[in-house]
């Protein structure tokens, strides 16, 4: 089979090819063949071109095609191409720890390597069990997370993870993973329009199911510095700052979960640094290496370290993968390109040309709110925008499922059209792009919530 005959690449796939959170049977379409990238747009086997309005999934940063990530992996290959972490150290993974920890938050000074996000979450969950476990407080092993959040799809991070569609099919899954209201604004009306006081009441929800557990139980509480799932929930003002005080209280870690928003997806290096507090862990992955090499990252403060420094005890658990030579030496490339470009610049200088072009959506009556920070939206699609009534099951399955997400990929945008929560449409395009990008999304946007419409 040649890998420029579309048709039969595409019926290879059908035959072969298990597609990751994809239906599969009679009547699902042949799926595309992405076969190449420049910029922000890739190209299928046919050879239409696609604007990547989600960065791939929330990851290429700087961008399609970078022949100098290219190069930094043949070059870390030709040296050394694999050796583990387990007991052992290379350069790769001992330079980009030492850079990773530059500017990160608080006393964040260590680096455990993973391979993807959902394993730095798994990761962060059993080091806060054993952390507990070496202070002599062996019942903190309960965690709290939000609502709708996505934190992962193995065992542990599936728990953790707000989404009871996505769980069900898998339980009984890990215990002691409690939820707690997200921040959702536009659908919290008894606070008018206080954002404040939303926010204080968001947070104080953790301090009572910590309370309700009993603070002796609890180990962690994992958030992401804007939520994802349901259509990027940015923090209220002083939310974090009350968790920070919540977690103090209770002697609780805090777990920011920045798998999407850490590299720039904020226009900062990590999130925690955008909204100004101090976790205890940072979880990340995706735009480490802009999605060129799998690799992911727990970064994790002296405090947890420190039972783990009298040469007794023994954090065990890794991965094969986890710090790959390869995947190290592609990040340490990437971040020479936000600094050279000044790509987390390039985004604050932007984020509010980007906002503004997708906010003229609102004129549509199918776009209630929109939602984000950074190169980070996501539209919220309603039935009313007076009383903000949103799509039934039958109506989603047919105009989001049905005809929206594949519309908006025929009309050449690559985008997230989802109703995990309430029916939204997000945008997380790749961090070079600029106003040209912004009005071609918005273009596209248009003409397909507008058909949307008409089909409710």
């Amino acid at each position: 089979m040649s890998r420029n005959d579309a048709a039969a690449l595409a019926k290879s796939a059908e035959d072969h090819l298990w597609m990751h959170f994809t239906r599969h049977g009679d009547g699902v379409a042949a799926p595309p063949v992405i076969v190449r990238g420049d910029g922000a747009y890739v190209w299928d086997a046919n050879g239409k071109r696609y604007l990547d309005g989600l960065a791939g999934l929330f990851a290429v940063q700087v961008g399609h095609g970078r022949q100098e990530l290219a190069e930094a992996a043949a070059k870390q290959s030709r040296e050394l191409a694999y050796f583990p972490l387990w007991g052992t150290a290379h350069p790769a993974a001992i330079e980009l720890a030492e850079r990773m920890v530059v500017g990160a938050p608080g006393d964040l000074n260590r680096v455990f390597f993973t391979v993807s996000g959902g394993e730095s979450v798994e990761t962060a969950w059993k080091l806060a069990k054993q952390y507990f476990k070496l202070r002599g407080k062996p019942t903190k092993h309960k965690v709290v997370s939000r609502s709708l959040a996505y934190h992962g799809t193995s065992a542990g991070a599936l728990s953790i993870t707000g989404l009871p569609g996505a769980k069900q099919d898998f339980e009984p899954l890990v215990p002691s993973a409690l939820k707690v209201p997200n921040t959702n604004f536009y659908r919290a009306p008894e606070h008018g329009d206080d954002h404040a006081a939303f926010g204080r009441w968001a947070a104080d929800q953790i301090a009572q199911a910590i309370e309700f557990e009993g603070p002796d139980t609890v180990a962690a509480v994992f958030l992401e510095p804007v939520q994802n799932t349901g259509g990027c929930f940015p923090p209220p003002p002083g939310y974090f700052e009350r968790v920070r005080e919540i977690c103090d209280r209770y002697d609780v870690l805090l777990v920011s979960d920045e798998v999407i928003c850490a590299f720039g997806r904020l226009g900062f290096d990590y999130g925690a640094n955008r909204y100004g507090y101090r976790p205890d862990m940072i979880t990340t992955a995706k735009g480490m290496t802009s999605g060129y090499a799998p690799l992911g990252a727990v970064l994790i403060s002296d405090r947890i370290m420190e039972p783990f420094r009298d040469g007794k005890a023994t954090f065990l658990h890794g991965s094969t993968y986890g710090g790959h030579p390869v995947s190290c030496a592609v990040a340490l490339a990437n971040l020479d390109i936000f600094e050279r470009e000044d790509v987390y610049g390039h985004v604050l200088l932007n984020e509010d040309a980007f906002r503004s072009t997708v906010e003229r959506l609102l004129d549509l009556p199918i776009v209630g709110d929109v939602r984000g920070a950074g190169f980070f939206y996501g539209i919220e699609l309603v039935k009313d925008k007076a009383t903000k009534e949103t799509f039934t099951p039958e109506e989603s399955e047919r105009v989001l499922r049905g005809y929206l997400s594949s519309a908006l990929f025929e009309n050449g945008l690559y985008c997230r059209a989802d109703d995990r929560g309430e029916p939204v449409v997000q945008l997380s395009p790749p961090l070079i792009c600029d106003q040209a990008h912004f009005d071609e999304m918005e273009a596209i946007l248009r003409v397909a919530l507008t058909t949307a419409w008409d089909k409710l």
